[in-house]
């Protein structure tokens, strides 16, 4: 009996810590919304490169690890001997491999080739990846035994958006909901998520790269999808639309993942600009409340955001413009507050990936540097910064890390092209 109460205070404790940590199962974190859970009191850096707890050799890719049960997933491709996009999975704390599964995937007509996209999606021992071209897998999560399959591109007849397919798949109960742009009213896919079987299909859009997200209010859930030529809200059990807001992207550009604040959703392109729409009581109904944009790529207004998803709190709105200028918004008006150009280099199509944890803004930007951050309407008070895995040059020659990090049980997990890391931030 002594010893019980001498050692309760630990069970105490690691009942709390794995009660209070946080997986990263899905595209984004938990809920797709960009938010670490994690308790810390982490306000800077004690040096300034950070080194891996450990790193394993990956091919290349844009994907984003995910977290679950203890294992790391993620995609890669290798181009020889041959051309292929590989499933891979590693122990979470020790970064051995546990599993790979390579299929044979040649890129046709795919600019910036240098991998997969999409995240892979865990849920319920299953894991299920799609990759640039098509290819769907559900995979038993444990082992990497492939469930079942699909070649979307030649069941859906796909209009292949130039990059290729990037959206994440989205799990709604027995659903997987996925953004493909299918021909013959496929744009939008459900399937059932432990056959494949095709559930519904809805919206004759062409594709972006933007993920598929649900919200609700009143007891009614609302899916939330941003394609080629529309803001839509769906019936996530139906397909059955029930509002839509007309907007052609350039390039099927839209590639930040819509965000919800106070029942209104705001979406930004690089090339379109931003729109913010209010939603009804229930969600089914969306009225705009505006949209802007510049002359051009370097003469914006309010918003063009590239691949980055921004962040709104207390009524502002934060995020990266088309050259990589970080901004705060008005989020009912779109007004510029203010501008900041020291979170990520003046550049082309230059990226920051938030990540939300309490009052702090995490930033991981393109040049493997990340960030602690407060943001407020006064501006952005950086305190800590350090860098932690190198750009790599497939995507660009001036290098770049594009790929959103996985935020787990007190670390950081990022990928480039020829490695994936684990980088303990908890002490």
């Amino acid at each position: 009996m002594r010893l019980f109460w001498l050692l309760l205070p630990w069970f105490v404790f690691l009942n709390t810590y794995y009660a209070l940590a946080q997986n990263w199962p899905d595209w984004r974190g938990v809920n797709r919304d960009g938010v670490w859970s994690d308790k810390n009191g982490i306000e800077g850096f004690k040096s300034k490169q950070l080194q891996p707890e450990w790193n394993v050799a990956v091919g290349s890719g844009y994907s984003g690890p995910t977290v679950a049960n203890g294992k790391v997933y993620l995609t890669d491709r290798n181009e020889t001997p041959e051309e292929t996009e590989g499933v891979l999975c590693f122990d979470e704390k020790t970064g051995n491999k546990l599993w790979e599964f390579r299929y044979n995937c040649e890129y046709s007509g795919i600019g910036y080739p240098a991998g997969p996209r999409s995240s892979v999606v865990i849920n319920e021992g299953m894991a299920w990846s799609l990759g640039t071209m098509g290819h769907l897998f559900c995979f038993e999560a444990a082992t990497g035994k492939v469930l079942w399959q699909k070649d979307l591109n030649s069941e859906y007849e796909i209009k292949m958006p130039i990059w290729g397919i990037a959206a994440a798949p989205l799990i709604d109960g027995e659903k997987l909901i996925l953004q493909i742009g299918g021909s013959e009213n496929a744009c939008l896919v459900a399937l059932n998520k432990k056959t494949g079987t095709e559930i519904w299909r809805n919206l004759d859009d062409g594709a972006s790269y933007s993920a598929p997200v649900i919200f609700g209010k009143n007891g009614q859930r609302v899916l939330v999808v941003w394609t080629e030529d529309h803001l839509a809200g769906m019936n996530p059990e139906t397909g059955e639309v029930y509002w839509k807001f007309p907007w052609k992207l350039k390039m099927a550009m839209g590639i930040a993942t819509p965000v919800l604040h106070n029942d209104y959703i705001f979406v930004s392109s690089f090339y379109n600009g931003s729109l913010l729409v209010d939603l009804g009581d229930d969600y089914t109904t969306a009225e705009k409340v505006w949209q802007r944009s510049g002359e051009n790529e370097r003469n914006t207004d309010a918003l063009h955001c590239v691949m980055n998803t921004a962040v709104i709190m207390d009524e502002y709105i934060y995020g990266v413009d088309s050259y990589g200028e970080l901004r705060c918004l008005e989020l009912l008006t779109g007004e510029r507050v203010w501008e900041n150009l020291t979170a990520v280099n003046k550049n082309r199509w230059a990226n920051i990936h938030f990540i939300q944890n309490e009052e702090k803004v995490w930033m991981f930007n393109e040049h493997g540097e990340l960030l602690i951050t407060r943001l407020s309407p006064q501006g952005m008070v950086e305190t800590g910064r350090a860098k932690i895995i190198e750009p790599t040059k497939k995507q660009l020659p001036r290098g770049v890390t594009w790929a959103h990090p996985a935020f787990a049980n007190g670390h950081i997990f990022i990928r480039n092209d020829w490695e994936l890391i684990s980088v303990k931030l908890v002490p």
